[in-house]
């Protein structure tokens, strides 16, 4: 399509230039003759228009030999001219010319360019529309006839991201890239150089890391999918039982995600019942017995304890749990399971499926237009959250910190874990536990409320051991243990350690995570 685009081109810029020629040969041979009605090069291309259109209107006839001979010369070339002209009219619209032209003219607005047409970059690109007025969609592909053609605007052009940004011409937003396949970014060929171009990339993988690469950030929908599950249905104080059947992709980031923000007191002991193979995961967390109750519930400390048998055989566990989460890989198994404990089990508690399609009557989760968003993608408001925290860690300790630029993936994750525990920090301060959505109303009264407790000794006391329940979590979680001197390739620290055990200026560096609703309170932030 693009060879036949270019020889329409050139056969066009011929044609046009003949025209021109024979205009003015017309015109000149015609307008010294007395008797000629052709005078001027106007009537010369009057002339040409009606006799190439055949429509010749009569009012303008050329007199001279050399006049007679270029209206021949129109009236052979006629038929030609308009098919030429026609096809290239044609292939400009239903090759690439046309998009490109439309670009052209839309370069101040934001350009989001997705490699390809799915499920998930329609979704993604959807729910873009939905929250930016200015978004011009791309997708990096050609429409084909079996493509239903999306409800929102959007350009298919197969075109390189490379393509793509050198047609914006640095105006307006940097332009981002989205790759929704799993580990597209590693195979895709639209993928080379695309750390040295000017813009943001998203790529979808399986290795369950928030970890970013200089302008490329890595997300995957297993963790999306838990992320919006916690935030959607945080735990709440009465739950002290939790049942997770499903232990694959989806199963370990619920689980994971739990054990990373699932903090809401100090006293807490809640107790989570897998039910699937967890080898793998144990082998990978060896450290998780420093902060969790191995295999036996405690009623001092938060339990995990991993099934061998099937859940059918724990009829007791399944009716006192307080939540039950069916989150099988297989989306299918996972309603089989919802319909056999609704039918056979007397269930008093909650029943959470995964669904990637909303189920009217069902408490669903993980529906592709609730994991597929701007927040949970591109989470600007969460990495900028974290940066947050690091300054204010940075100046409330005396000793030399890294900035943000400088942090490596793990500590960059640490901060981040941290921004992720701010809605339950919310839900603390105001004794909410109905809030699932931050509002910049909210942030500030619970930040009125932060700034108040802290004044009294033992609650400040109370939110710092609070942190560092959940600081703990995090690093155990990653296999760090007690060290007397920070340590990072043995992964050791000192303050992997009981609260009571830390001295006065490393109580202090748990304020950061706390203070941050300072942060969030002010209208430049929010």
């Amino acid at each position: 399509m693009k060879r036949n685009h270019k020889v329409y081109l050139r056969i066009t810029i011929f044609l046009m230039l003949l025209y021109i020629g024979l205009l003015f040969v017309l015109y000149l041979s015609e307008h010294a003759d007395s008797a000629a009605t052709i005078r001027s090069f106007g009537d010369a291309c009057w002339y040409s228009l009606v006799t190439l259109t055949t429509v010749g209107y009569g009012d303008l006839t050329p007199v001279t030999p050399l006049g007679h001979a270029v209206g021949a010369v129109f009236l052979l070339l006629s038929a030609g001219i308009m098919m030429t002209l026609f096809g290239a009219v044609i292939s400009f619209v239903t090759s690439e010319g046309l998009p490109f032209f439309l670009l052209g003219l839309q370069r101040k607005k934001n350009w989001y360019y997705f490699a390809d047409y799915g499920i998930e970059a329609g979704t993604l690109a959807e729910n873009i529309c939905k929250e930016d007025s200015d978004a011009i969609i791309i997708f990096g592909e050609k429409k084909n006839d079996q493509m239903e053609f999306p409800d929102y605007p959007c350009l298919f052009i197969s075109a390189s991201p490379a393509r793509i940004v050198a047609h914006k011409k640095n105006s307006g937003t940097r332009c981002k890239i989205f790759f929704m396949k799993e580990n597209d970014i590693g195979v895709n060929i639209r993928a080379a150089n695309l750390h040295t171009l000017p813009v943001e990339v998203y790529a979808r993988t399986t290795n369950g890391r928030d970890s970013l690469s200089g302008n490329i950030s890595f997300f995957h929908s297993y963790d999306c999918c838990a992320r919006q599950y916690w935030r959607s249905r945080p735990l709440c104080s009465s739950e002290n039982t939790i049942v997770i059947i499903g232990f694959g992709n989806y199963g370990r980031c619920i689980l994971e995600r739990a054990i990373l923000t699932n903090i809401i007191s100090v006293d807490q002991h809640v107790a989570y019942h897998i039910f699937g193979d967890a080898s793998v995961f144990l082998a990978m967390h060896s450290h998780l017995h420093e902060t969790f109750s191995m295999n036996r519930e405690s009623e001092t400390m938060d339990s995990l304890i991993f099934h061998d048998d099937l859940w059918e055989q724990c009829a007791g566990l399944l009716e006192r749990a307080d939540r039950i989460i069916i989150c099988t890989d297989d989306e299918p198994d996972g309603w089989n399971i919802f319909w056999r404990l609704n039918s056979y089990y007397k269930i008093h508690g909650q029943i959470h499926l995964r669904s990637s399609q909303k189920a009217p009557g069902v408490s669903f989760f993980g529906a592709n237009e609730d994991i597929y968003t701007p927040n949970q993608i591109m989470r600007t408001a969460l990495n900028k959250a974290a940066v947050a925290i690091n300054d204010l860690f940075r100046r409330s300790v005396s000793y030399p910190t890294l900035s943000w630029d400088d942090l490596d993936a793990i500590h960059r994750e640490s901060k981040i874990s941290a921004a992720d525990h701010i809605l339950m920090k919310i839900r603390i301060l105001l004794h909410d536990e109905t809030l699932t959505e931050i509002t910049p109303a909210i942030i500030k009264a619970a930040n009125a409320e932060y700034v108040k407790n802290k004044k009294s000794d033992s609650m400040r006391d109370m939110y710092r051991r609070l942190d560092h329940s959940r600081w703990l979590r995090f690093y155990t979680f990653y296999n760090w243990t007690y060290g007397p001197a920070r340590d990072d390739f043995a992964r050791q620290h000192p303050m992997l350690c009981p609260y009571e055990e830390l001295n006065a200026e490393q109580k202090r560096e748990r304020d950061a995570a706390w203070e941050l609703l300072s942060c969030l309170a002010t209208d430049t932030f929010l």
